[in-house]
């Protein structure tokens, strides 16, 4: 189904709803991870998150800046991340989209970007201008934005990686922390997840 400026994106998710759980081993692999952080990492931090998702742009501008110094940048944790569309889903959507097309190396840079602006473009109201101005910042014309919130096997692609994470991994909400394989309760920051590998090395 072709987008326009006034529906980004038209899809059916079908999420299942179920209790989220601890597991004893890491999250295996699933289609499309993006890594933060070297593969050699001890330990493994799963997050599930969402462009449109207040709480998650909260912890993405003042948490992750300070875990990804301590943490991630020094080899200590591999930060594993997993897309999960909350409303407007429209918008998640289309940020996920922009931020694949725009290509691996500057994913992170591309939801950087999102997140940081994310406040004023749900206020404003302006979805497709906000991502659309973001698009021409890491170099894509709107005739390229166009495409690649049209690419139908990309948003086929992004709806099975959220049904993996709804239906297989069991997450309800965003943003979900999975450290090693143990789910992180409540806001992740620096200080928490010192005290939750803490935990872990304890046993």
């Amino acid at each position: 189904m072709p987008l326009d400026r006034r529906a980004l994106i038209a899809s059916s998710l079908v999420l299942a709803a179920g209790p989220a759980m601890a597991r004893a081993a890491p999250l295996p692999a699933a289609p499309g991870d993006m890594v933060m952080g070297s593969p050699k990492a001890p330990v493994q931090l799963v997050v599930f998150a969402s462009p449109s998702c207040p709480h998650c742009g909260h912890w993405w501008n003042d948490d992750l800046p300070a875990i990804r110094k301590a943490y991630i940048d020094t080899g200590k944790v591999r930060l594993v991340f997993r897309e999960f569309l909350t409303g407007p889903v429209e918008f998640a959507a289309a940020a996920f989209l922009l931020a694949r097309r725009v290509g691996a190396p500057r994913y992170f840079a591309v939801l950087d970007a999102v997140f940081a602006r994310q406040t004023i473009i749900l206020q404003g109201g302006e979805l497709w201008e906000g991502l659309l101005a973001i698009g021409k910042d890491f170099g894509l014309t709107e005739a390229q934005f166009t495409a690649a919130l049209q690419d139908q096997q990309a948003l086929a692609a992004l709806n099975e990686r959220v049904e993996i994470a709804g239906v297989r991994d069991k997450v309800q909400v965003t943003p979900t922390f999975i450290l090693d394989g143990r789910k992180v309760p409540g806001e992740l920051t620096a200080e928490s997840l010192k005290a939750a590998l803490a935990s872990s090395a304890k046993g």
